[in-house]
Protein backbone atom coordinates (compact mmCIF):
# COMPACT_ATOMS: atom_id res chain seq x y z
CA UNK A 1 0.00 0.00 0.00
CA UNK A 2 1.27 3.58 -0.23
CA UNK A 3 1.08 6.08 2.20
CA UNK A 4 -1.90 9.88 2.21
CA UNK A 5 1.41 11.06 2.19
CA UNK A 6 1.75 10.23 -1.71
CA UNK A 7 -1.59 10.67 -2.55
CA UNK A 8 -1.55 14.38 -1.31
CA UNK A 9 1.87 15.05 -3.66
CA UNK A 10 0.34 13.76 -6.48
CA UNK A 11 -2.66 15.04 -6.07
CA UNK A 12 -0.64 17.35 -6.99
CA UNK A 13 8.65 13.89 -8.34
CA UNK A 14 16.33 11.65 -14.15
CA UNK A 15 17.29 12.21 -16.58
CA UNK A 16 17.22 14.49 -19.67
CA UNK A 17 14.21 15.87 -21.76
CA UNK A 18 13.86 16.12 -25.64
CA UNK A 19 14.11 19.16 -27.53
CA UNK A 20 10.37 19.44 -27.95
CA UNK A 21 10.29 20.10 -23.95
CA UNK A 22 13.15 23.24 -24.54
CA UNK A 23 10.64 26.00 -24.65
CA UNK A 24 6.99 25.90 -23.91
CA UNK A 25 5.00 24.34 -26.84
CA UNK A 26 2.09 27.25 -28.11
CA UNK A 27 -0.55 24.50 -28.37
CA UNK A 28 -0.14 23.37 -25.36
CA UNK A 29 -0.37 27.06 -23.75
CA UNK A 30 -3.48 27.75 -25.19
CA UNK A 31 -4.94 24.66 -24.25
CA UNK A 32 -3.59 24.97 -20.50
CA UNK A 33 -4.75 28.70 -20.72
CA UNK A 34 -8.51 27.75 -21.10
CA UNK A 35 -8.13 25.18 -18.72
CA UNK A 36 -6.44 27.65 -16.06
CA UNK A 37 -9.23 30.26 -16.71
CA UNK A 38 -12.38 28.04 -16.35
CA UNK A 39 -10.87 26.19 -13.20
CA UNK A 40 -10.13 30.05 -11.53
CA UNK A 41 -13.54 30.84 -12.40
CA UNK A 42 -15.51 28.26 -9.97
CA UNK A 43 -16.08 28.68 -6.58
CA UNK A 44 -15.76 26.05 -5.23
CA UNK A 45 -15.35 21.91 -6.62
CA UNK A 46 -16.58 18.41 -5.51
CA UNK A 47 -14.96 15.60 -6.97
CA UNK A 48 -14.65 12.11 -6.63
CA UNK A 49 -11.12 9.95 -7.67
CA UNK A 50 -9.02 6.88 -8.08
CA UNK A 51 -5.28 6.84 -7.46
CA UNK A 52 -2.93 4.37 -8.42
CA UNK A 53 0.15 3.72 -7.77
CA UNK A 54 2.27 1.12 -10.24
CA UNK A 55 5.72 0.39 -9.18
CA UNK A 56 8.12 -0.81 -11.62
CA UNK A 57 7.39 -4.00 -11.42
CA UNK A 58 4.22 -3.31 -12.68
CA UNK A 59 2.18 -4.62 -9.20
CA UNK A 60 -0.92 -1.60 -8.60
CA UNK A 61 -2.69 -0.41 -5.42
CA UNK A 62 -5.81 1.58 -6.39
CA UNK A 63 -7.49 3.96 -3.22
CA UNK A 64 -10.81 5.52 -4.34
CA UNK A 65 -11.31 9.24 -2.51
CA UNK A 66 -13.26 12.17 -2.26
CA UNK A 67 -12.43 15.83 -2.54
CA UNK A 68 -13.94 19.72 -2.08
CA UNK A 69 -12.18 22.60 -2.58
CA UNK A 70 -12.61 26.23 -1.81
CA UNK A 71 -10.39 28.33 -2.90
CA UNK A 72 -6.84 27.18 -0.86
CA UNK A 73 -9.85 25.06 1.67
CA UNK A 74 -9.94 21.28 0.82
CA UNK A 75 -11.70 18.44 2.49
CA UNK A 76 -9.85 14.96 1.35
CA UNK A 77 -11.29 11.91 2.25
CA UNK A 78 -9.19 8.99 1.51
CA UNK A 79 -9.57 5.54 3.34
CA UNK A 80 -8.88 5.40 6.71
CA UNK A 81 -8.49 9.23 7.13
CA UNK A 82 -10.65 12.41 6.98
CA UNK A 83 -8.21 15.55 6.14
CA UNK A 84 -9.59 19.17 6.56
CA UNK A 85 -7.84 22.21 5.92
CA UNK A 86 -9.50 25.87 6.47
CA UNK A 87 -6.23 27.01 4.56
CA UNK A 88 -4.32 27.60 7.81
CA UNK A 89 -5.00 24.50 9.92
CA UNK A 90 -4.83 20.62 8.63
CA UNK A 91 -6.65 18.47 10.63
CA UNK A 92 -5.98 14.33 9.95
CA UNK A 93 -8.95 12.20 11.58
CA UNK A 94 -7.20 9.16 11.98
CA UNK A 95 -10.83 6.32 11.74
CA UNK A 96 -9.43 3.33 13.11
CA UNK A 97 -7.61 4.97 16.56
CA UNK A 98 -10.20 8.12 16.66
CA UNK A 99 -7.71 10.19 16.54
CA UNK A 100 -6.95 13.58 14.68
CA UNK A 101 -3.28 15.26 14.28
CA UNK A 102 -3.26 19.01 13.89
CA UNK A 103 -0.72 20.50 12.18
CA UNK A 104 0.12 24.42 10.42
CA UNK A 105 -0.83 24.04 6.83
CA UNK A 106 2.79 24.12 4.83
CA UNK A 107 3.96 27.01 2.44
CA UNK A 108 6.26 26.30 -0.12
CA UNK A 109 8.45 23.15 -1.28
CA UNK A 110 7.14 19.77 -2.87
CA UNK A 111 5.51 18.41 0.54
CA UNK A 112 3.91 21.28 0.09
CA UNK A 113 1.84 20.19 -2.61
CA UNK A 114 -2.21 19.68 -1.48
CA UNK A 115 -4.96 18.12 -3.23
CA UNK A 116 -6.30 21.20 -4.80
CA UNK A 117 -3.41 21.73 -6.92
CA UNK A 118 -4.34 18.69 -9.04
CA UNK A 119 -6.57 20.93 -10.99
CA UNK A 120 -4.12 24.05 -11.40
CA UNK A 121 -0.38 21.71 -11.23
CA UNK A 122 0.53 23.05 -14.81
CA UNK A 123 0.44 26.59 -14.14
CA UNK A 124 3.61 27.22 -11.94
CA UNK A 125 7.56 25.60 -12.57
CA UNK A 126 6.72 23.42 -15.72
CA UNK A 127 7.80 23.71 -19.28
CA UNK A 128 5.03 21.64 -21.17
CA UNK A 129 4.44 20.38 -24.65
CA UNK A 130 1.26 18.95 -26.87
CA UNK A 131 1.72 15.73 -27.24
CA UNK A 132 -1.81 14.96 -29.21
CA UNK A 133 -5.28 14.40 -28.89
CA UNK A 134 -8.34 11.87 -30.18
CA UNK A 135 -12.15 12.18 -30.73
CA UNK A 136 -12.02 13.30 -26.68
CA UNK A 137 -8.90 14.35 -25.13
CA UNK A 138 -5.71 16.21 -25.37
CA UNK A 139 -2.61 15.46 -24.08
CA UNK A 140 0.09 17.50 -22.36
CA UNK A 141 3.27 16.82 -21.11
CA UNK A 142 4.54 19.09 -18.12
CA UNK A 143 8.83 18.96 -17.63
CA UNK A 144 9.51 20.61 -13.79
CA UNK A 145 12.00 23.51 -14.47
CA UNK A 146 13.98 22.47 -11.72
CA UNK A 147 14.05 18.21 -11.81
CA UNK A 148 16.36 18.05 -9.42
CA UNK A 149 14.32 19.07 -7.08
CA UNK A 150 11.70 16.71 -7.69
CA UNK A 151 10.83 12.98 -7.31
CA UNK A 152 9.28 13.20 -11.03
CA UNK A 153 10.58 13.63 -14.12
CA UNK A 154 6.81 13.74 -16.41
CA UNK A 155 3.64 14.39 -15.50
CA UNK A 156 1.41 13.68 -18.11
CA UNK A 157 -2.43 16.09 -18.55
CA UNK A 158 -5.73 14.64 -19.93
CA UNK A 159 -8.22 17.39 -20.37
CA UNK A 160 -11.48 16.98 -21.68
CA UNK A 161 -11.84 18.35 -25.04
CA UNK A 162 -15.26 19.15 -24.67
CA UNK A 163 -15.53 19.95 -21.02
CA UNK A 164 -12.42 21.79 -20.61
CA UNK A 165 -11.14 20.02 -17.60
CA UNK A 166 -8.53 17.48 -16.82
CA UNK A 167 -10.18 13.73 -16.77
CA UNK A 168 -6.45 12.25 -15.34
CA UNK A 169 -3.06 13.47 -14.57
CA UNK A 170 0.04 10.79 -14.37
CA UNK A 171 3.57 11.41 -12.52
CA UNK A 172 6.51 9.44 -13.67
CA UNK A 173 8.21 9.32 -10.83
CA UNK A 174 12.30 8.92 -11.37
CA UNK A 175 12.37 5.46 -9.81
CA UNK A 176 10.29 3.74 -12.92
CA UNK A 177 6.72 3.76 -10.59
CA UNK A 178 3.71 6.02 -11.81
CA UNK A 179 0.92 7.43 -10.29
CA UNK A 180 -2.20 8.61 -11.75
CA UNK A 181 -4.59 10.60 -10.57
CA UNK A 182 -8.13 9.74 -12.50
CA UNK A 183 -11.31 12.08 -12.29
CA UNK A 184 -14.73 9.82 -11.98
CA UNK A 185 -16.93 12.57 -10.99
CA UNK A 186 -16.48 16.54 -10.99
CA UNK A 187 -19.06 19.00 -9.74
CA UNK A 188 -18.30 22.82 -9.88
CA UNK A 189 -19.58 25.72 -8.04
CA UNK A 190 -21.87 23.75 -5.07
CA UNK A 191 -22.53 25.54 -2.37
CA UNK A 192 -19.86 24.25 0.66
CA UNK A 193 -20.04 26.33 3.79
CA UNK A 194 -16.80 26.72 5.75
CA UNK A 195 -17.47 24.46 8.21
CA UNK A 196 -17.13 21.75 5.90
CA UNK A 197 -13.12 22.64 6.43
CA UNK A 198 -12.40 22.56 10.30
CA UNK A 199 -12.42 19.19 12.23
CA UNK A 200 -15.19 19.73 15.26
CA UNK A 201 -13.43 17.65 18.24
CA UNK A 202 -16.50 17.78 20.37
CA UNK A 203 -18.63 15.21 17.33
CA UNK A 204 -16.21 12.78 18.14
CA UNK A 205 -16.42 11.38 22.07
CA UNK A 206 -12.90 9.98 23.78
CA UNK A 207 -10.82 11.17 20.46
CA UNK A 208 -7.20 11.73 21.05
CA UNK A 209 -6.06 14.75 20.16
CA UNK A 210 -2.06 15.25 19.07
CA UNK A 211 -1.41 18.49 17.89
CA UNK A 212 1.91 19.10 16.27
CA UNK A 213 1.86 22.79 15.75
Amino acid sequence: MFSKKSIIIALLGVGSFCSLAAQNDPKAKVILDELSAKTKAYTSIKAEFSFTNEKKDKSKDVQNGKIETKGNKYKLEIPGHVIYCDGKTVWDYIKASNEVQIKDMETGGEDAMNPTTIFTIYEKGFKYKFDGEDATTQTISLFPENPDKKKFHTVKLYVDKTKKQISSAKMMMKDGSTQTYAIKSFTPNVAVPDTDFTFNTKAYPGISVEDLR
